[in-house]
């Protein structure tokens, strides 16, 4: 194993385990898979050769003679929280897909039974998406003032409210939350499976829900065709007291007489006569890169970018390089008020969350 990669190992083979295998491929000299848990023999067989990864069948022999410095667990909700107790009982730190746990009875059973301790981040990578970084930053710049509103139109439960959260500023404290669901005929688009066969019209599922958190609010908007769909997008809005966000579009205040119209700009190479090769190079807001992509070289999609950094940033975690960025908590709250708004939603009226106990974690 090579002491300047990050190693890593990972539980699971599904279609969410093949990012963190195709982002390992695609950035070599930086990531490095030491072996991959797939309980059926036969699946095992398989994924070692289409990747030419080490496999092994047993929670044992993945721990054996340990030469990762952290674990990825990408296996099915209700497998989640037992795979990421019983790593974090064996020091090893833990970087789990979403969410940790499938309900609230096993958030609160897993956040028992964690060692004070334990490393465990989770791979919410909507959040290092390089539109999404770039907001966030301005976000907190400053450079709009208090953010007292954002809407949120670009990934559905969890992933949208972990968006929310940290546009907004929001942390573990009472929300009133009111949620409501909407069908609408739409042309069946692509999927995970490809392109659509035939032209059909199929029903789109929308939720809409509105959050309070004290004097901030936040309104939460996806579809359930969104994520693939070529004719329903995404939408952002953050608003502060002097400037908002509007998708890529920044209005704010020099002084109070004097405004000023600026955007987010993406930076890619390879287009039209640019001879460097396609790639995205970063963010940039006026004359500054607000964000800028380090993972340049692999060519990679802002979908495996996001997922890319999360690796990183556990691994530098993993060996006391870098800081949480992502945690337990910050994953509970976040599939907590999923939740919470889905209930709102069943119900068809307020629901009011609680403070949980992971908030003093």
């Amino acid at each position: 194993m090579d002491k300047n990669k990050i190693v890593f190992s990972v539980i699971g083979a599904g279609w969410r385990a093949e990012f963190f295998m195709r982002v390992a491929a695609m950035l070599p000299d930086l990531f490095e898979v030491s072996r991959v848990l797939v309980r059926n023999g036969a699946k095992a067989d398989l994924f070692q050769k289409k990747w030419g990864i080490k496999t092994v069948t047993t929670l044992d022999q993945f721990l054996e003679n340990r030469d990762y410095s952290y674990a990825i667990i990408s296996v099915p909700w209700d497998a989640n929280p037992n795979y990421i107790a019983e790593l974090s009982k064996q020091g090893i730190p833990v970087l789990a897909e979403t969410p940790p746990a499938p309900d609230m009875d096993g958030l609160l059973k897993l956040h028992q039974e964690l060692p004070a301790n334990a490393k465990v981040e989770v791979a919410e990578q909507y959040l290092y998406q390089p539109m999404h970084a770039a907001r966030i930053r301005l976000a907190r710049s400053g450079i709009l003032g208090e953010i007292s509103h954002v809407q949120v139109s670009a990934a559905h439960g969890y992933h949208g409210i972990s968006l929310i959260r940290e546009l907004l500023g929001a942390g573990y404290e009472k929300a009133s939350i009111t949620g409501h669901q909407f069908t609408s005929p739409i042309v069946k688009g692509p999927g995970r499976q490809g392109l659509p066969e035939n032209e059909e019209i199929v029903q789109s599922i929308q939720e809409l829900a509105v959050f309070q958190f004290g004097e901030k609010t936040a309104v939460f908007d996806f579809s359930n065709v969104q994520y693939f769909s070529w004719i329903r997008g995404n939408r952002i809005l953050v608003r502060g007291e002097r400037g908002e966000i509007v998708n890529d579009e920044v209005s704010y205040l020099k002084d109070f007489r004097t405004p000023v119209t600026s955007r987010l700009r993406r930076i890619d190479t390879g287009h039209g006569g640019n001879l460097e090769g396609y790639a995205h190079r970063g963010i940039q807001f006026e004359s500054e890169m607000i964000y800028e992509n380090r993972f340049e070289s692999g060519r990679l999609s802002d979908e495996e970018i996001a997922v890319a950094t999360s690796m990183y940033k556990m691994g530098l975690y993993a060996l006391d390089l870098g800081p949480s960025f992502y945690n337990f908590a910050k994953a509970a709250q976040d599939h907590y008020l999923s939740m919470m708004m889905k209930r709102s939603i069943k119900e068809g009226q307020e629901v009011i969350t609680e403070i949980m106990p992971w908030s003093s974690r």
